[in-house]
């Protein structure tokens, strides 16, 4: 017992002196370690410290999402991109369940009561995209128990011991408990007893097919995960922008909190992109001056690596070898490499700078200004074709005179 709560102690000391950072810097080193395939992140994360938990979430590298929570695969399962996403291990767990029942989903009614991101909105989706009709239910439903009883199919994810009762369902219904609750018993050595969200033994004579509440679901959501592979190494080259977009850049506010900026002295764009606020420098003055070198003269190898590579390069091995804070100044690539007249400015294959389209295309908002300055030139030649074209040689003498007595400016 002493073992026990040493152990406890320990997590809990631990969890006191976590910080946001630390926890999203770990879980960088995980999306970058390729003999790790998986990572879940253990919900809810306690600390004393506020935990963004939807941005740690967000940080996990899709490929690596098992548990299939970041924006990226839910998005893909909402859409029905069933087979290019993780699908999280319990509502997966749960299909299986219902297909082994031998019953087809299509055409009929399910009813989900729950809408965590968890259990409750994925279930929804799925079912959804296997043809079944669905209605997801929640605390602000009137009348659940109507609801309830209209249901070919129920899965339960609410988290209220034994709420659904046997009387609600319809008979011969399929019914999924998610449910783990813990209620008083005075007949068990431990005082207390695990039920799920569904009166088992009210409901187990209406329904055709139940699950038991503990060893229905749980073993099921431990099945799914384990079923799960290392996604295949592509054996052809890959494309210098499929390994840019491999690739998840650190959070940019971990970034800044490295560095020794304060929040209030960064300006966010985004999870990747910021603006250091000029009155930084005023902070800043007593601090000494560091060191200036110039990258330049480079002719860059065949694959694209050049002067802004090699920058950012050095930039890199400054920092995480010799843990020196060390930024990189760089300007606006030249456009021949952005349309494809010499190699990648941004490098190439896995020696890039990332993002590599913005890289390329927006670092300093140039192209922008030259498209909007190409569009208004195009706009005014194709009015002038258009009004010579449909104009009679009046008209245009017409011009000319009143033009001629304002302005020097003439029409030929």
């Amino acid at each position: 017992i002493e073992d026990s709560n040493l152990y406890i102690s320990m997590k809990l000391k631990a969890a006191v002196e976590v910080k946001p950072h630390s926890v999203m810097r770990r879980v960088m080193e995980v999306n970058e370690d390729s003999k790790i395939h998986g990572l879940i992140v253990q919900l809810p994360l306690d600390s004393v410290h506020t935990i963004n938990t939807e941005r740690i979430i967000n940080s996990v590298a899709p490929e690596k999402d098992v548990d299939g929570l970041t924006s990226i695969n839910a998005g893909k399962l909402a859409r029905g991109d069933l087979g290019d996403c993780f699908i999280p291990c319990t509502p997966n767990g749960c299909m299986e369940l219902i297909k082994q029942t031998g019953v087809s989903l299509a055409g009929k009614r399910a009813v989900v009561i729950g809408r965590s991101k968890i259990v409750g909105a994925p279930m929804h989706d799925l079912l959804l995209w296997n043809h079944a009709t669905v209605l997801t239910c929640h605390s602000k439903t009137a009348d659940l128990a109507s609801e309830v009883g209209k249901a070919d199919i129920l899965v339960t994810g609410i988290g209220k011991p034994e709420m659904v009762r046997g009387e609600w369902l319809k008979d011969g219904a399929i019914v999924i408990d998610c449910g783990i609750n813990t209620i008083t018993d005075s007949s068990r050595p431990s005082g207390k007893r695990i039920v799920g969200d569904v009166h088992y033994d009210s409901a187990k004579d209406k329904a055709a097919f139940i699950t038991p509440v503990p060893g229905g679901v749980g073993p099921m959501t431990v099945a799914m995960l384990m079923q799960y592979r290392p996604f295949t190494k592509h054996s052809k080259i890959v494309v210098d922008v499929t390994i840019s977009r491999s690739c998840v850049p650190k959070p940019i506010e971990c970034l800044a909190e490295e560095v020794g900026l304060f929040s209030d002295e960064v300006e966010l764009y985004g999870r990747t992109k910021a603006k250091v606020q000029l009155k930084t420098i005023d902070r800043l003055q007593a601090q000494p001056d560091g060191k200036y070198v110039v990258v330049t003269g480079i002719t860059p190898t065949p694959l694209g690596e050049g002067k802004s590579t090699t920058t950012i390069g050095l930039v890199q091995a400054l920092g995480a070898h010799l843990n020196l804070n060390a930024f990189a100044c760089v300007r606006q690539p030249s456009q021949g490499p952005t349309f494809g007249i010499k190699g990648g400015a941004a490098g190439g294959g896995y020696s890039q700078v990332i993002p590599m389209e913005e890289f390329n295309l927006h670092l300093t908002g140039d192209i922008h200004a030259i498209t909007a300055a190409n569009n208004l030139v195009a706009a005014a030649i194709d009015a002038r074709m258009f009004h010579e074209a449909t104009q009679s040689d009046k008209v245009f003498s017409s011009l000319n005179s009143v033009m001629s007595s304002s302005s020097s400016v003439q029409f030929k």
